[in-house]
């Protein structure tokens, strides 16, 4: 009988920063200060921010994170500072390192702090296959460290704050860079630091989302809406409800939740009395604007039928998946076999599917492929939806070859 294998030891609780909390920065003053030892450090910095999700409009950061060897850890206030240029001038050379980059990346630029260049610590977790991908995980699995992860969905927009807030944000980057250099190794020794550096260039090459066509069909529950006329009540409300909460820089969902949403459209008031009688309407909050959401019903049932939404907008790629089967069987075989052939790749490299080659691109590749299924002519389809070359390397092959075979049986 073999020995059991010996437990792994036991993570240690990282319960204070090195150097203890650093007061929050708050005036020109203090982030010159910041700007002069930053400037000194050396070696990458790792950043972090804190937005106030689910408690104020929009993304903006309320508590950025900075830590760098020779420098120590910053908090600075983006209230109080909100022009971060400077900093962002003093750091231009430096490799900063966020983990999932592209949560905090549109907050960060909102205050002028730009990475030239980047290491995404979550990402080079996933191209490694950890199958747990949080920085609480990241730390404990790789450097040992217990981070506590109480007031990731705090309302950080509290001023002041809190004491316990404060050291959880140091200590966010207080092992970061040490993550960063652990991964490091890690993938030179997999043979996948040209990948993840690709990966990263990628992340800083895509520019902003551009704003998303009729946003309020986004809203959820909406599949329960089934006429224009509704469609047209969701739309109303939702325009309402958003304009109020950018006024008070509240969280729309604290407003007027999405279900309450739905049912006013299902079930359009006429009165104060009609409205109140509905189950999602009983909150307070949800109450306070009760002449505005009349205001809005009131609207869509007096546009005329030229008006009303279509019940579904024209998509710019394939249809739902479910659908090929029926509407082009040679597509849904591709799918079929484009898919198992990125999951065997995926699992041979150690990675999620999704990392390996986004379902997306497998979808639109599988629905339009290029006329001739080389590997050349996948190749360049690949290329053209936004792989990457490493991602490209590993998959065009397989993927032509597949399509092949398939051409060769006569099912595509």
């Amino acid at each position: 009988m073999q020995n059991a294998e010996p437990a792994a030891p036991e993570a240690e609780p990282l319960l204070e920063p090195r150097e203890g909390v650093p007061p929050v920065v708050v005036d020109a003053t203090g982030l010159d200060a910041v700007i002069t030892a930053f400037a000194a450090g050396t070696g990458p910095v790792a950043v972090d921010a804190e937005r106030a999700s689910g408690y104020r409009y929009g993304q903006r950061a309320y508590l950025i994170q900075l830590r760098r060897a020779g420098a120590g850890t910053a908090l600075i206030d983006p209230i109080g500072c909100p022009d971060l240029s400077g900093l962002d001038a003093a750091l231009a050379d430096a490799e900063m390192v966020l983990h999932a980059a592209n949560q905090d990346l549109p907050c960060l630029a909102e205050v002028g702090l730009v990475p030239r260049r980047l290491f995404d610590t979550e990402l080079a977790g996933r191209l490694l296959g950890y199958p747990r991908v949080g920085l609480g995980s990241m730390v404990e699995n790789v450097l040992g460290f217990l981070l506590e992860k109480g007031h990731s969905a705090a309302d950080w927009s509290t001023r002041p704050l809190p004491d316990d807030w404060l050291r959880y944000a140091a200590l966010d980057v207080e092992l970061l860079v040490e993550l960063r250099d652990a991964l490091h190794g890690e993938l030179v020794a997999a043979g996948k630091l040209e990948w993840a550096l690709e990966e990263f260039a990628a992340i800083l090459a895509t520019p902003p989302k551009p704003p998303r066509t009729d946003p309020w069909r986004r809203t959820s529950g909406i599949h329960r809406v089934r006429n224009r006329r509704a469609l047209a009540t969701v739309r109303e409300l939702w325009t309402a409800r958003d304009a109020i909460a950018r006024e008070r820089d509240l969280s729309p969902g604290r407003v007027l939740p999405d279900a309450a949403i739905v049912e006013l459209a299902l079930n359009p008031p006429k009165t104060p009395a009609d409205l109140q009688s509905l189950p999602t309407m009983r909150s307070r909050g949800a109450r306070r604007h009760q002449s505005a959401w009349l205001r809005a019903v009131a609207r869509a049932r007096a546009l005329a039928d030229r008006a009303l939404p279509e019940a579904n907008l024209p998509g710019d790629g394939p249809p739902p998946a479910h659908r090929w089967a029926d509407r082009d069987p040679e597509a849904a075989k591709r799918l079929t076999a484009a898919r198992a052939v990125v999951a065997a790749l995926a699992d041979e490299h150690t990675m999620p599917s999704e990392n390996l080659l986004q379902p997306d691109s497998v979808r639109r590749l599988a629905w339009s492929p290029p006329a001739e299924s080389s590997a050349a002519a996948i190749a360049a389809a690949l290329r053209a939806l936004g792989a990457r070359e490493w991602q490209v390397g590993l998959t065009a092959q397989p993927l032509a070859k597949a399509f092949l075979r398939l051409a060769v049986k006569g099912d595509a």
